[in-house]
C-alpha cells in the first residue's frame, strides 16, 4: 500500500488567485500582478526576503475579483523571488514552488486575501512499484521530447536528474502544453496527494500525447512519399517531353509561350524585361501545380499588361479646355480661368511637366468631375484612385511578393486599368488618409507627386523603375488641415467654393434635370421643372454647399411620375411647382435660414465655414448671479473656446471704456452657446461674435439682427483675417443678411464673391474691435428701425 502523505499544523498566510494557470512545486515561473488585492498583497511582500504566499487557481479565468469560494481548495505554496515594478498599476512578480497546501478556514478578503492553510508533506522512501512507474514515465516523456520540438530543451536533461517520482510528475506536468493539458486536468493532478496516483494522471496524458504525435508522425510520412512521387512523376514528365521534342511530336507550353510573346511585343525597358525573362525561366522548370509558379505566372502577366511606352494622342487646345469647362460645369469662373492656365503651360512646356492641382471645397460641387472635364479637353484617359480611409503605405507602394495574395500598390493598379503611360489619374479624398503602425500613405505619395523622382517609381510588388513623369495628377480634398504640409507643399491649391442660390437654379435646369428624366425615360413634354418648383427644392428640402442633395430630390420626383405612368396613368404635361414638391417629398424639410429679428441683448450672428460650406453661427449669452465661472456649450473645438476666453479678456481689459464695473464678473456667471452649432474649419473666426454677445449682454443694448461679425480678435483688440470668407457671405445672403462686418485683410477676398450677392450686402470693414460695436449695437430699450449707438468707423465696401 503506497505511503499516505502528512498534513502538518495549519498557519496563516497570504492567497495569491491565479487565472488559467496552475503553479506546482519545484518550479519557478514569472506572474504577471495587476488585480488590486493581488498588487496590494505583492507590495506588502516585497520589502521581506524569502517571503511566503499562497497561489490557488480560480474556477472561472472571467472572474475578476474572485472570494474563495471561487478558488480550489487546493494550492501551492511558494517563494517570492524577484518583484519587478511594470507601472503604477502592476508587477511581475518571479515565484518558486515549495509544496501543496490545503485551504483549511478563510481569514479575510481586504486589503489582500488571506487565510489559514495546511502543508502536505510527502511521504519518503516511496514503494518500489512507485519507482517502476516513475521510471516508465520518464522513459514516455522521453519519446515525447522526441516529437515535440517546441517543448524546452532542457527538459531532456533535467529529466534525469530528478529522481523522486512526485517531484518528476510535478516537472512533467508544470512543462507540458497548455493546449495538451488543460487547467482542470493540472489542478487534477496538484490535488493527488498520493504519489502513485499522481504519476499515473501524468503518465496517461504523456502517453495519450504520444499516440497522437505517433500518428502524426504516420501522415507526414505518407505526405513526404507522395510528395517523393511527385517529384518522381515530374522528373519523367520532362523526360518524356524531351523525348517527344525530339521525335518532333511537342511543341513549347502553349501557356509560357504565349507569356512569352506578350513580353516581346510590350516596349519594356530593360530592367523590367531581365526580370520578366528572368521568372518565364523559373516557370520552364517549376511544376503547374505549385504555388510558386502561380505567383511567377502573376507577376509576369503584371509586367505584360502595364503600358510601358502605350500613349494617348496630346491634344491640348486652351480653346477645347474652355468649351469642354463650360459643357460640363456651370460657374465657377476663378476655377475655371485657372484651369485654362494650367493648360496653356502645359501647351507650351516641351516636358508636358506643370504644377499638380489640388481641388478644395465641400462634398457635391465637382471637384472630381473636374478632372473628368480636363481629360476630356486633353484627349487623355482617365482615372480615379479612391484614397479615402487609406491607411497602409502598402495601398501606394504595393506589397511586396514575398506575401500571399500580394498586389501592386493603387497606382500602378490604375496604371494598368487606364491603359496608357500618360493619363489623367485623380487622387479622390486625399485629406482622408490616415496613418498607423503600417506606414504613413501621404509620405509614400510625396515621391509620387514630384516630377523630379517619378520617372523613377518603384513599387514594391514590381521591383523595378515604372515612369509616372508624363501622368498628369490632379487632387481633391474637403479640408485643407487634413493634408500633411509636405504633400501640400507638392500642390497648386485651387478653392472651389459652393454654390449660390442662383447657381444652383441654372445647374438644375441646365444639368440635374435634363439628366435625371433621361435616366427615368421621361421628356419635358412629359414633366416640365418650373423656376419655382426648383427654388422650392433648394430652399425646403437640401441644405448643402453642393448640389448632390438636389439631384437626389430631382430623381425621386422623376420616380415618382415613372410609377405613376407604368402604372396607366398619362403624363400631359405635369408641371413640378412648390405645391407639387410637398404634395410628392412631404413637409420641408429645412426652414429658410432667417436670423431671429428679436431685439435681445447677448445675441449676435457670426459666419463659418464647415465640410459643407457657409453656415451661420448664431451665439447667445447670459448671465446669472454667481462667483466669476465662465461656461460654454455648444459643438465647440479647442480654438473656438479659446477665442471665448479671449473675446471676454478683452471685454474685460476694456470695462472703462465700455462704462462697466471692472469687477462685473465677481458676482456673475457667464454662460455663452452656440445653438445647432457645427464644428468649423476656422473655428478663431468666432472671437468677434462672441466679444460682441458678450458686450451686449453687458450693456444691455441689442445687437443688429440683420447684421453679421467675423473675425478672430486679439488680446491688444486687432481683428485678424480669416479663411472662407466666400462661402460665409453665400451663406448670410441665404438667410437674408443685409451687412456683414469683415477684418479690413480680407478685402481682396471679396472679389471672389458673385456681383449679384455683393450687391444685396453691405460690408463693413474694421481692423480693430473698436471699430465693430457703434456698427452692430442699439441703444439699449431701443426699437425697430431706430439707429444704432454711433456711426461706425470702419471702411465700407459696396459693388
Amino acid at each position: 500500500m503506497a505511503a499516505q502523505p502528512l498534513p502538518t499544523e495549519s498557519e496563516k498566510i497570504g492567497i495569491l488567485p491565479l487565472r488559467n494557470s496552475v503553479l506546482f512545486p519545484m518550479s519557478v515561473v514569472p506572474i504577471n500582478v495587476g488585480r488590486p488585492r493581488s498588487v496590494r498583497l505583492v507590495e506588502e511582500l516585497a520589502g521581506h526576503e524569502s517571503a511566503l504566499v499562497g497561489v490557488v487557481t480560480q474556477r472561472d479565468a472571467e472572474t475578476v475579483e474572485p472570494t474563495f469560494k471561487d478558488l480550489y481548495a487546493v494550492g501551492t505554496l511558494a517563494r517570492v523571488v524577484k518583484v519587478i515594478r511594470l507601472n503604477n498599476s502592476s508587477y511581475s512578480v518571479v515565484l518558486n514552488g515549495l509544496g501543496r497546501f490545503k485551504l483549511v478556514e478563510p481569514v479575510g478578503l481586504e486589503p489582500h486575501m488571506r487565510a489559514r492553510v495546511q502543508r502536505i508533506t510527502e511521504p519518503n522512501p516511496v514503494s518500489d512499484d512507485v519507482q517502476r512507474l516513475g521510471q516508465r514515465l520518464r522513459e514516455s516523456t522521453r519519446q515525447v521530447l522526441g516529437l515535440m520540438p517546441e517543448l524546452p530543451k532542457e527538459t531532456v536533461s533535467i529529466l534525469d536528474n530528478v529522481r523522486e517520482p512526485g517531484a518528476l510528475a510535478d516537472l512533467i506536468a508544470s512543462n507540458f502544453p497548455e493546449e495538451h493539458a488543460s487547467i482542470h486536468v493540472r489542478q487534477q493532478i496538484l490535488e493527488a496527494f498520493d504519489v502513485r496516483r499522481r504519476v499515473e494522471l501524468v503518465l496517461g496524458m504523456v502517453e495519450r500525447q504520444l499516440e497522437v504525435l505517433k500518428v502524426k508522425t504516420e501522415i507526414s510520412t505518407l505526405v513526404a512519399d507522395e510528395i517523393g512521387q511527385s517529384q518522381r512523376e515530374y522528373v519523367l514528365r520532362q523526360q518524356l517531353k524531351a523525348i517527344r521534342e525530339e521525335l518532333g511530336e511537342a511543341g513549347d507550353d502553349d501557356e509560357i509561350e504565349d507569356l512569352h510573346e506578350r513580353v516581346a511585343r510590350v516596349d519594356m525597358p530593360d530592367e523590367a524585361l531581365r526580370a520578366a525573362r528572368k521568372q518565364l525561366g523559373r516557370l520552364n522548370n517549376m511544376q503547374p501545380q505549385s504555388s510558386e509558379y502561380q505567383v511567377a505566372r502573376t507577376y509576369v502577366e503584371w509586367l505584360a499588361d502595364l503600358p510601358w511606352s502605350r500613349r494617348t494622342p496630346e491634344r491640348i487646345n486652351v480653346a477645347d479646355v474652355r468649351r469642354c469647362l463650360d459643357e460640363d460645369h456651370y460657374g465657377l469662373e476663378t476655377v475655371k480661368k485657372r484651369i485654362v492656365e494650367f493648360s496653356a503651360i502645359r501647351q507650351l512646356r516641351k516636358d508636358k511637366k506643370g504644377p499638380i492641382l489640388l481641388f478644395l471645397g465641400p462634398p457635391g460641387v465637382g471637384k472630381t468631375s473636374l478632372g473628368r472635364s480636363i481629360a476630356r479637353a486633353m484627349g487623355r484617359r482617365y482615372g480615379r484612385i479612391a484614397l479615402g480611409g487609406v491607411r497602409d503605405e502598402a495601398e501606394i507602394r504595393g506589397h511586396r511578393r514575398t506575401y500571399v495574395g500580394a498586389l501592386p500598390g493603387r497606382i500602378i493598379q490604375a496604371m494598368k486599368k487606364v491603359g496608357t503611360k500618360n493619363p489623367v489619374l485623380v487622387l479622390d479624398e486625399i485629406d482622408k488618409m490616415g496613418v498607423d503602425m503600417r506606414g504613413d500613405p501621404a509620405a509614400a505619395l510625396l515621391e509620387v507627386l514630384d516630377p523630379a523622382q517619378n520617372d523613377s517609381f518603384v513599387d514594391h510588388y514590381l521591383g523595378v523603375p515604372f515612369d509616372l513623369s508624363e501622368v498628369t495628377f490632379l487632387a481633391t480634398a474637403n479640408y485643407r488641415s487634413g493634408i500633411p504640409e509636405a504633400l501640400r507643399d507638392r500642390l497648386e491649391l485651387i478653392e472651389v467654393p459652393g454654390y449660390t442660390r442662383a447657381d444652383k437654379r441654372q445647374i438644375a435646369q441646365r444639368f440635374l434635370v435634363p439628366k435625371q428624366l433621361k435616366e427615368h425615360g421621361l421628356v419635358t413634354e412629359q414633366l416640365d421643372f418650373l423656376p419655382e418648383g426648383i427654388e422650392s427644392l433648394i430652399d425646403f428640402y437640401t441644405r448643402e454647399a453642393g448640389v448632390r442633395g438636389l439631384e437626389r430630390e430631382v430623381a425621386a420626383i422623376c420616380r415618382d411620375m415613372t410609377v405613376k405612368l407604368v402604372e396607366g396613368g398619362s403624363l400631359d404635361h405635369v408641371r413640378v411647382t412648390a405645391e407639387l414638391c410637398e404634395q410628392l417629398l412631404g413637409p420641408p424639410r429645412y426652414s429658410p435660414e432667417v436670423v431671429e429679428r428679436k431685439l435681445a441683448p447677448g445675441i449676435a450672428v457670426g459666419l463659418s465655414v464647415n465640410q459643407a460650406g457657409g453656415d451661420l453661427l448664431v451665439i447667445e449669452a447670459t448671465k446669472m448671479p454667481g462667483k466669476g465661472q465662465i461656461r460654454l456649450t455648444g459643438a465647440l473645438r479647442q480654438v473656438m473656446e479659446e477665442s471665448a476666453h479671449t473675446a471676454l479678456s478683452f471685454a474685460r481689459s476694456r470695462a472703462d471704456r465700455l462704462h462697466l464695473d471692472p469687477e462685473f464678473l465677481k458676482s456673475i456667471d457667464l454662460h455663452l452657446h452656440i445653438p445647432r452649432g457645427r464644428a468649423a474649419e476656422d473655428a478663431a473666426s468666432a472671437g468677434v461674435a462672441m466679444f460682441v454677445a458678450v458686450t451686449s449682454l453687458l450693456l444691455g443694448a441689442p445687437v443688429c439682427p440683420d447684421i453679421a461679425v467675423v473675425g478672430e480678435i486679439t488680446l491688444r483688440g486687432k481683428i485678424l483675417p480669416v479663411s472662407g470668407v466666400k462661402s460665409m457671405v453665400l451663406a448670410a445672403h441665404r438667410a437674408r443678411i443685409q451687412e456683414i462686418v469683415l477684418p479690413a485683410r480680407n478685402e481682396r477676398d471679396l472679389e471672389e464673391v458673385p456681383r449679384e450677392v455683393r450687391q444685396d450686402i453691405r460690408v463693413h470693414l474694421v481692423s480693430r474691435v473698436d471699430e465693430v460695436l457703434p456698427l452692430v449695437l442699439r441703444p439699449p430699450g431701443s426699437a425697430p428701425g431706430q439707429e444704432r449707438t454711433s456711426p461706425g468707423t470702419g471702411s465700407e465696401v459696396r459693388p
